[in-house]
């Protein structure tokens, strides 16, 4: 299994062949609610690290999507415009929202791994 990096947004990438998978982690979609729309970007868009790519609109909220890394949107789940509950029930998995190239694979380490991730959230929580 991809190890899976977090940042501080609540995103996750894992990468396989030079092309990252993101999504948001279980506790962002928990802190979302239900997910009732997924605005994401075109493909072919350029990001930047921290860039905003789309949005998640939940019943409560809406919450900005953050590139975890630098680089070109290459899919976006289509699924999600018809079932963007999906981000709830399988955010890590049914639930991804687009894939990237990895343009500068070092950013990666200055990303969270889920060790990292947990105490990060334990550490807003409390």
């Amino acid at each position: 299994i991809l190890a899976r990096k977090f940042t501080d947004k609540h995103e996750w990438i894992s990468v396989e062949n030079g092309i990252g998978t993101v999504g948001i982690s279980n506790f962002a979609q928990e802190a979302l609610g239900d997910v009732v729309y997924c605005s994401l970007p075109e493909i072919g868009t350029k990001l930047s690290k921290d860039d905003e790519f789309g949005a998640l609109e939940s019943v409560k909220a809406a919450s900005e999507l953050y590139s975890p890394l630098t680089g070109e949107v290459t899919d976006i789940n289509a699924a999600l415009a018809d079932n963007p509950g999906l981000v709830n029930k399988s955010c890590y998995q049914d639930g991804w929202l687009i894939k990237m190239t990895v343009e500068n694979p070092a950013e990666l380490d200055e990303l969270m791994n889920e060790d990292a991730y947990e105490k990060y959230i334990k550490s807003i929580e409390d």
